[in-house]
């Protein structure tokens, strides 16, 4: 095959057609044997609907004309409503999530404590607030009893708060039994959000053929259905299907009411477990549901795939904003890790979604503070240019840690969730993990608190008068010389960050909502502390927090954003730089090691389609292909292909069997071309494009219920207009043309295939047509599902 290049010298048919089975060659047998059948080929992801960004563009065009048009107050009250729905939206949305925020922390809170006891003044308080301006104790050592009599091992209270039990074993037996009780739970109510897609990539579920009765239009032929994919809406952290969402696909019911309920109901309890999950993830999803049910409040939004997406992308800034208290960092967190477009119209509005939920969180106060930053900070210490070796190392380290991660995880969803008790049982796995979650991290005071408690110890100043007497600052002030290393502290330190690693991979895809944000922290954050016990020149806290950064950007690639939140998490402005070496690090050694994050990595294990431009472009050349390879077999061109006479008028009876064929094959956006042979030339043109959702609807809600589709009089114009002529008094006639692209885009087959992969990931398209060099017919018909599902294979042969 030629190089590509935009000048490419003309083809005779006969080297046309040599190219054209050459490119055939490239479909998979499935697809070939497929081909051969009255429904054409299959494609991967035919369960998912497509928006066209620039359909919705055209759409929006027109409703803002019509409406601005009109005379008199009303429509100008109406204008200005419109004008102003936008801001309206996204604070609402902000607001109502800080409100959800708020019942899930101060629930979760509440409900993770039950493990270790109950507050007798009242049992609906968290420890913290219970024992809240209250003189504080150590629970350790002789004379104090409780869960950490053994030397060494505590619990920062106070009198009110009772513990269930003063004895070690039964302590450990009351903590294990409350927290698969809450992991059952959770994972029970996830269950509820249960949906299916009617199609599978076919590495991730078996294909089943089914024969079902024939339809008058394909009889005789074999209409074969694939089985549907198994989807728990509630599960996981929400962000690869969210980030599939805002890419222009269709997740149905992944954003309904009920979903938002469970997931927050499902994360408080999963929180409560004590598993290496965190709430963070979820409230990213949460805030997306916010969204999408405020805009359907607002028929600007709801009637607008590509509007209803700007609204989305500032909604997901709420979310991050709630679960860090980082108002900038969630609005950079949206553009940089989840939104595939992002003006600066939605950049605004997601500045003031996060600004109106960073308001209202503070003046609800879930964490008692008054503050929005968790885990302020004050070292007394500043880092010196020698430290930047010590940064450099953390960043390293947390590179390695997130490309394994990726990897290994991968590995054990693959190996681990196949096994038919773990696949048909999910909660039983739940189960599992946090069995051997509370028997691994009990024992160990440094884990066995919730995540994002965890890390608030982990970054203690020890130096501070107020945490002075924590169980941290205790141990590492223990030895013969204060400042000492305490090899035992040395020894939970190691034991915690080994435990969290491990409990993080095979955590992470359990079917309860769950994020990975907190885990990778908690990692980074022991693994800094450890390294600073060897390092006595400033706090072993700085490279706890340093050491927490880069962990999660080695796992998640976020720069830009992570470092804004991290600042925004501790207060701490002047370690900015410190942050900075060490999340770059991180992503440059995670991206040796596996090229995907870890919400990449989800989507190709969930098997959702997503159309990343850059990797698009990156797998494009290094094959060096044309976008004649991605042309549809013969047999599928033919199948939606529809030639239109010049009175430009087609039978019903044919599109109806058009339209049973595409439901055939399973697809659910696709649609029919229009080609057309002029008088002056024997080549079919290009005339125009309808959609499978539009000709459905005309051939069924706009044709009277008497009408047979197989009355020869039945016809349906499709080009031109119905002033162009009168149909006869006994011809029953429709009219589509409002239906029709009159203009569809079109490429040249001999194209670069960069082209291919510009065009639908910077427009938005949802299909392409193909056009022959030098004559401008029509070839073949490119639908998004087709690329998307074209450049992963050959990411897989790679």
């Amino acid at each position: 095959m030629p190089p590509p290049t935009e000048h490419t010298a003309l083809l005779s048919p006969h080297q046309y057609q040599h190219h054209d089975d050459e490119t055939s060659s490239r479909i998979s047998k499935d697809e070939q044997m497929m081909g051969k059948s009255a429904v054409g080929e299959r494609l991967r992801y035919n369960g998912y609907v497509t928006i066209d960004w620039l359909h919705d563009l055209v759409k929006d065009s027109y409703r803002y004309r019509h409406l601005h048009s009109l005379p008199g107050l009303r429509p100008r009250l109406l204008t200005l409503f419109d004008s102003l729905s936008g801001w309206l939206a996204v604070i609402l949305i902000g607001t109502i999530t800080a409100f959800v925020a708020f019942v899930v922390d101060v629930a979760e809170a509440t409900i993770s404590d039950y493990k270790l006891g109950y507050c007798s003044t009242n049992p609906l308080l968290s420890r913290e607030a219970c024992c809240e301006g209250k003189t504080p104790f150590l629970i350790t050592g002789k004379g104090r009893g409780g869960v950490g009599k053994r030397e060494g091992k505590g619990e920062e209270g106070c009198q009110d708060f009772k513990l269930w039990t003063q004895n070690f074993t039964a302590a450990f037996a009351v903590y294990v039994a409350l927290a698969l009780a809450f992991g059952c739970l959770s994972s029970g109510a996830t269950m509820l959000t249960k949906g299916t897609l009617p199609a599978v990539s076919p590495e991730d579920e078996e294909i089943h053929y089914t024969i079902t009765t024939p339809t008058p239009n394909i009889m005789d032929e074999e209409k074969k259905l694939v089985a549907g994919k198994t989807i728990y809406m509630a599960a996981g952290s929400g962000i690869p299907e969210i980030k599939t969402i805002l890419s222009g696909f269709v997740i149905p019911h992944y954003l309904d009411l009920k979903v938002l309920l469970v997931k927050a109901f499902g994360a408080i309890f999963a929180v409560a477990t004590g598993m290496c999950l965190g709430k963070e993830g979820p409230f990213v999803h949460i805030s997306t549901c916010v969204g999408y049910n405020v805009g359907m409040w607002f028929p600007k939004y709801r009637d607008n795939g590509r509007k209803m997406r700007e609204l989305l992308s500032a909604a997901c800034a709420s979310g991050l904003a709630v679960a860090f208290g980082a108002p900038i960092g969630g609005v950079l967190f949206s553009y940089e890790e989840i939104s595939t477009y992002f003006p600066r119209k939605v950049l605004w509005r997601a500045f003031v979604c996060s600004l109106f939920a960073a308001i209202i969180l503070k003046a609800l106060n879930p964490t008692g503070t008054g503050k929005l930053v968790l885990f302020e900070t004050n070292y007394g210490t500043d880092y010196q240019p020698v430290h930047y070796i010590v940064f450099a190392v953390l960043g390293v380290a947390g590179g390695v840690f997130g490309g394994l991660f990726c990897k290994l995880n991968f590995l054990w969803s693959r190996w681990f969730r196949a096994f038919g008790v773990i696949k048909n049982h999910p909660v039983f796995e739940v189960f599992l993990v946090v069995l051997v979650t509370t028997l691994l991290q009990f024992p160990n005071p440094l884990v066995r608190e919730p995540g994002d408690i965890v890390i608030k110890n982990l970054l203690v100043d020890c130096n501070s008068h107020a945490t002075r007497h924590s169980w941290i600052c205790e141990n590492e002030a223990r030895g013969p010389d204060i400042g000492a290393v305490n090899w035992a502290f040395v020894g939970w330190l190691t034991y915690g960050t080994l435990v969290k690693l491990v409990l993080t991979i095979i955590t992470f895809g359990c079917k309860v909502p769950s994020g990975v944000i907190i885990p990778a922290l908690d990692a980074g954050a022991l693994f800094g502390r450890l390294i600073g016990q060897s390092i006595t020149s400033i706090s072993p806290g700085i490279f706890a927090m340093v050491g927490a950064a880069a962990f999660l950007a080695g796992v998640s690639r976020m720069t830009i954003s992570l470092a804004v939140i991290m600042f925004e998490l501790t207060g701490q402005l002047d370690y900015v730089v410190p942050h900075m070496i060490g999340i770059i690090m991180a992503k440059w050694v995670a991206d040796a090691i596996s090229e995907e994050g870890v919400y990449d990595l989800a989507q190709t294990v969930l098997g959702h389609p997503f159309l990343d431009p850059d990797v698009g472009l990156s797998i494009v050349r290094r094959h060096n292909l044309l976008v004649e390879a991605l042309i549809p077999p013969k047999q599928t061109m033919n199948e939606i292909t529809v030639h239109v006479p010049l009175a430009n008028k087609v039978r019903a009876s044919l599109l109806k069997q058009k339209l049973e064929q595409l439901r055939g094959r399973g697809l659910m956006d696709a649609g029919l071309v229009l080609v057309q042979v002029h008088p002056h030339s024997e080549i079919p043109t290009l005339q125009g494009y309808i959609s499978q959702s539009e000709l459905e609807f005309g051939l069924t809600k706009l044709v009277p219920h008497s009408t047979s589709y197989s009355s020869p009089e039945f016809e349906v114009r499709l080009l031109g207009s119905m002033v162009d002529d009168d149909p006869g008094p006994d011809t029953l006639e429709v009219d589509l043309t409002p239906f029709v692209d009159r203009t569809p885009l079109s490429i040249c087959a001999k194209a670069p295939l960069e082209y291919a992969v510009e065009m639908f990931s910077r427009l938005g398209l949802r299909y392409l047509c193909v056009t022959e060099e030098g004559t401008s017919r029509l070839v073949g018909v490119i639908i998004k599902k087709r690329l998307v599902g074209f450049l992963e294979k050959l990411r897989e042969e790679e």
